[in-house]
């Protein structure tokens, strides 16, 4: 296939393969014009960021701004275009590879003789406070710690020599170093801002470039999260340590200059920001994820906050990853406020919960993806993420979740549906509606990059993989490209009524023969049972269901940001063009006018420029392509018979004991898997070969796999395969 990207390799790092018609030879060549020109553009505006803090740097910069500066949009417009720009123009450029790109291309698998690593999959740490980090995240923290130390030693030189010029006595001249480290250090944590919202835009242009489902990059907002409050906390104790010495604390904590900083602003956006963190914690966050949740939403007060305190010209260099977060963040609120029907439900005796809901055909997405649930019958403000269990190829008109009932909200959902099952569907009591974001996830379906895969899970880490094991048997009934052959796939439960989610995926119902073309191993592991339930004839129910017609109408928006490939991009280009207009006209016929020139007011104008360009522009694209796209599927989007979608048709979980006694299922009692082992094994029989090792379950469990394919590889024997480490784990 052309154009599809190398095994494991995300876009930014896709090969070009050779076309065999003058249309794909040039489509080749257009993507790789694409990618060095991002490419370039990337590390410039990196390694400018680095070259500022020197002197230098300094100077360049100060030589840029008065040389820029004359125009309509002022300094700021010159910060703006230096640091924020870049961003833009590589997420336009993003929008034009993508779209070459075509649809969910298929990876090839490495033609290459021999495997090799991957930076992205090659595990280096897998204990401590960041938890598995591969080699190519490692590179990343190196770099912001580089830069902050980097940063710290040129802007001190910088001002020793500043220093030097002036005439001051030395108990004045050790103030004035502490006011001006507090400065650097706001300065270098605006530096690292920039970066702070880039991975939590969850339909982000650019994360869809890099192949980083926001499942993932959440983590990077987490670090980057820690390293912006650690430089904050420093910004403002030695601005406080100094105006102690000078005995003037409580005048200037409460000062609000109109020609510089206003210090109560940023006094209280760091209060905001303080708590957010706090609560952000793991102990605090595990144990109230709602104290987390409703606190995190002062963003937006922290951002306001921001802007009155450092002024337009500072706050703009930040404004490029704000600014793309927020038209995410709208696109999703709009996606969300369309009424969703479950069309069924079901409860097994484990304590999961099945849910079918109800999505336009044209919404596509793989079977490693997330969406985020709001059942409105229980809650109008808590969101719930879940892996996707169903596979893309199960039904145009439905996706599938698993959710375990281990907290309020999911034990509520349970007795919700178990208190309707016996009543009929069309009973308006009995109907269950839910709000839906998403879905969300790799762009191109990784599971599909291996030969070879091993699939650990822990608990009901199992769903993404049952959506794989549906997707694979699928491709093999239909003849479509299924590059896994070989697959083992290992479960760890604590007792044998979890494994009934087995019964979900019908293998010999899907394919019958599929154990021709695929060698499937299942290996579960019962830890806290000795034995068999059928030695002890205690075999339950498999499930007790509901459910609901879904009529016309009632299906998930297309609105995401990972939709429509045209949509999502014109959703990014015209409101981003927009924003450049928005701040002209004001500059044209308020700011310049007028000589408004006080730093907070300023600020404040650029973040209503960002709210008004959102809502107007955003609002404008985001509802023409819900009219058209509503339009396009109004005669498709009701479902199969054209009426409602027939729950009939979904297929019902093969028996639990016939799961039991399944040949190609290995169900071990009282222990846990060996990994050691496990991976030996699988050594000696694949040989010189990739091995695509995913892993979703609890953090031990993720850190065992790791440092198990870490072992492997580094004492890798000639003949024995790379394994390469990915996780699907998702913790808010």
């Amino acid at each position: 296939m052309d154009g599809a990207p190398s095994e494991g390799e995300p876009l930014l790092s896709r090969r070009s393969v050779n076309g065999r018609n003058p249309s794909s030879f040039l489509k080749s060549v257009t993507k790789w014009i694409l990618k060095f020109t991002m490419w370039v553009i990337f590390l410039v505006w990196v390694a400018f960021i680095f070259v500022v803090p020197c002197q230098f740097g300094t100077d360049l910069y100060n030589e840029y701004v008065a040389a820029t500066s004359g125009t309509i949009f002022g300094e700021t417009g010159s910060a703006f275009l230096v640091y924020s720009g870049p961003l833009f123009v590589i997420a336009f450029l993003a929008v034009a590879y993508l779209l070459i790109s075509g649809g969910q291309e298929l990876p090839e698998k490495n033609t290459g003789k021999y495997p090799s690593f991957r930076l992205r999959t090659f595990p280096v740490f897998v204990d401590g406070p960041f938890g598995v980090v591969s080699a190519a995240e490692l590179i990343g923290i190196f770099v912001f710690v580089v830069f902050v130390l980097w940063a710290t030693y040129a802007y001190t030189m910088v001002n020793f020599r500043i220093l030097e010029t002036m005439s001051m006595s030395t108990g004045e001249k050790r103030v004035y170093m502490l006011r001006m480290s507090a400065y650097i250090f706001g300065l270098i944590a605006l530096s690292c801002f920039i970066f702070l919202f880039l991975p939590i835009a969850r339909g982000s242009v650019l994360l869809r470039l890099i192949d980083v489902p926001f499942e993932h990059a959440t983590r990077y907002h987490i670090w980057l999260g820690h390293l912006v409050m650690f430089l904050l906390t420093l910004h403002g104790v030695f601005y406080m340590i100094e105006w102690l010495i000078d005995g003037i604390f409580l005048e200037d904590l409460v000062e609000w200059k109109s020609n510089g900083g206003a210090n109560f602003a940023g006094v209280l956006c760091y209060s905001v920001g303080l708590l957010m963190w706090v609560t952000s914690l793991p102990p605090v966050r595990k144990k109230n994820f709602e104290l987390f949740y409703y606190t995190h939403q002062l963003y937006v007060v922290f951002i306001i906050l921001m802007a009155l305190h450092m002024g337009a010209v500072n706050f703009s260099e930040a404004s490029g990853g704000i600014f793309l977060y927020m038209l995410d963040r709208f696109l999703r609120f709009i996606q969300s406020k369309k009424v969703v029907n479950i069309i069924s439900a079901s409860c097994f005796p484990c304590g999961t919960i099945k849910l079918v809901l109800s999505k336009p055909p044209k919404l596509r997405y793989i079977a490693l993806s997330f969406i985020f649930v709001r059942i409105r019958e229980l809650s109008w403000l808590e969101w719930h993420p879940f892996s996707v269990s169903s596979s893309p190829l199960d039904g145009n008109y439905h996706i599938s979740v698993l959710i375990k009932a281990v907290g309020g909200w999911t034990t509520k959902l349970r007795s919700y549906i178990l208190s309707n099952s016996g009543k009929e569907p069309f009973e308006p009591h009995s109907k269950i509606t839910a709000s839906v974001e998403g879905p969300y996830g790799h762009e191109s379906p990784y599971h599909l990059m291996y030969e070879n895969l091993v699939l650990v899970a822990g608990g009901s880490g199992i769903s993404p993989f049952l959506a794989i094991m549906s997707d694979l048997l699928h491709r093999i009934r239909d003849g479509k490209p299924c590059v896994p052959k070989n697959v083992v796939l290992v479960w760890s439960v604590k007792r044998s009524k979890e494994l009934s989610l087995l019964t979900t995926v019908d293998m010999e119902s899907i394919c019958p023969f599929f154990s021709q073309k695929l060698n499937l191993e299942i290996q579960t592991y019962v830890t806290q049972e000795l034995e068999s339930p059928l030695e002890e004839d205690k075999i339950q129910n498999a499930t007790i269901s509901s459910a609901f017609p879904a009529f016309h109408g009632r299906s998930m928006s297309v609105l995401v940001g990972t939709g429509n490939k045209i949509w999502s991009g014109l959703y990014v280009i015209i409101p981003s063009i927009g924003l450049v207009i928005c701040v002209g006209l004001l500059d044209i016929f308020y700011i310049n006018p007028y000589s408004v020139s006080y730093w907070w007011y300023l600020g404040l104008l650029f973040v209503f420029c960002m709210v008004a360009t959102v809502l107007v522009f955003g609002g404008f694209v985001a509802g023409l392509w819900y009219v058209l796209e509503e339009r396009n599927s109004d005669t498709n989007d009701s479902g199969e018979d054209g009426n409602y979608i027939n729950v009939s048709r979904l297929k019902e979980p093969v028996p639990y004991k016939e799961l039991l006694c399944q040949e190609n299922i290995d169900i071990q009692y009282g222990r846990r898997p060996c990994f050691k082992e496990l991976f030996g094994s699988v050594s000696e029989r694949w040989g010189n070969v990739d091995v695509g090792v995913i892993v979703c379950g609890p953090q031990t469990l993720e850190s065992s796999v790791a440092k198990e394919c870490r072992t492997h590889n580094l004492r890798r024997s000639r003949g024995h395969p790379i394994f390469h480490f990915n996780s699907h784990s998702f913790s808010l």
